[in-house]
Order: structure tokens, then C-alpha cells, then sequence
């Protein structure tokens, strides 16, 4: 177990800061490890871990396919449970995206704003990498979030 962060340490620089030391980690699923593997939730599992300490709440096994077999928001659920929702067209870097793969699927995915039009996900198939926010990744991205207690 982790310590607890400072308080009033989490910023918006902190958090594109520690997401973007997660580059070039390969993807594994369910896994949430700098350097050795992660998923998108793990991406943001490990932000959280950096900026806080210890994780909210104990995540379940999950399937790779989940969201497809799914009934309900899981994922977004968990987010209104931690983070502060916001529109996604106030959206700032640091904070967390979510996306649907269809508009008849719960939302499956998430990602980290680093900057306007960037984002910094893990996929299956790939390293975590800084990709830019447009086309299909906008027309897909159905929340936004704020992690807790930012400074400003």
C-alpha cells in the first residue's frame, strides 16, 4: 500500500506530468505498472496512485470484452464515484476521457487530456503513446472528468 499524497499536491501539471512518464509502457490488460504494463485504466489507476496514494476502491477482474457484454455505465459509474464530472467541451488538460466504442455501448475507454488536442491512452496492441484528440477520438468521447481537489 501506498502513502497518501501531500494534500492540495494534485495539479493539472501533475497529472499531464505523471501521465506522460507512462509512455512507452506496453499494454497488458488489467495491469497498472510503469515501465511494464498497463491498460487505459491502468494508465489512470496509476495517476491516481501518484497523486494520492492508495486506489479508492478494489477493481473486480474484468474481461477484455467487458463493455460489450455489459449492461449499464460501468466505467463511468466508477468515475462519478472518484472523479468531479465536467462537460467534455470544458474538458482541460489533466483531465480523464472517457469513450464509447459505439453509441449503443457503455462507455470502455479512457484517456488523459495532456493538452488541448492531445491525449495519452494505452490500447490494446500498442505502448501507451500521446495521440492527438480529433476525428474519431472526439466524435467517440461520451464524459469528461476532473480528478478531486485540484489546486488551481
Amino acid at each position: 500500500m501506498s502513502a497518501a499524497r501531500e494534500p492540495g499536491s494534485a495539479t493539472r501539471l501533475r497529472i499531464v506530468a505523471a501521465a506522460r512518464s507512462w509512455l512507452g509502457t506496453p499494454y497488458h490488460h488489467q495491469a497498472s505498472l510503469r515501465g511494464v504494463g498497463c491498460d487505459c485504466l491502468g494508465l489512470v489507476r496509476g495517476v491516481w496512485r501518484e497523486l494520492y496514494g492508495d486506489e479508492p476502491e478494489p477493481l473486480p477482474p474484468y474481461d477484455p470484452y467487458w463493455a460489450q457484454q455489459a449492461v449499464g455505465e460501468t466505467l463511468a459509474l466508477a468515475a462519478m464515484r472518484h472523479l468531479e464530472a465536467r462537460e467534455i467541451s470544458a474538458a482541460l488538460p489533466g483531465d480523464v476521457l472517457l469513450f464509447r466504442w459505439r453509441d449503443n455501448l457503455p462507455a470502455a475507454h479512457c484517456a488523459i487530456l495532456s493538452e488541448p488536442g492531445w491525449i495519452v491512452h494505452a490500447h490494446d496492441g500498442a505502448a501507451v503513446g500521446e495521440v492527438a484528440f480529433t476525428g474519431w477520438w472526439c466524435r467517440h468521447c461520451s464524459h469528461a472528468f476532473s480528478f478531486p481537489e485540484l489546486v488551481r
